[in-house]
This record gives structure tokens, sequence and C-alpha cells, in this order.
């Protein structure tokens, strides 16, 4: 039986940590930054926990 390919979009955007939580990038953060403020931008470049709602669906196309 073949291996698994998992979703290369997810998993250019999502992370797995050690204690297998998904991580994904802030959004908002590819044009227009000069209109937003410092704090905005600082607040965006965060890493952020994936929602619960989303985390299911994403472990399917991740394979993991």
């Amino acid at each position: 039986m073949p291996k698994m390919k998992s979703n290369s979009a997810a998993s250019k955007r999502i992370r797995v940590t050690g204690t297998g939580k998904l991580m994904q990038a802030g959004s908002a953060m590819r044009h227009n930054l000069e209109h937003k403020s410092a704090r905005k931008r600082r607040v965006l470049k965060a890493d952020q926990v994936l929602a619960p709602s989303q985390t299911k669906n994403m472990r399917k196309l991740l394979n993991h």
C-alpha cells in the first residue's frame, strides 16, 4: 500500500508542536503593512494556536 500524502498547502501554513498542538502564523501580514499600527503588526507576527473547530479537519489533512 502506498504512503499517505499530506496536503502540501496545509503543511506550509500549519505546524505541529511537540505536545501535539497545531500552530498557525498570524494572518493579514502579507501587504498594506504601512497602514497598520506597530502594535497591530507586533500582535499579528506571533504564532497562534489553531481554533479547536479547525483542528480536527487539519489533522486529517496533515495525516497526524
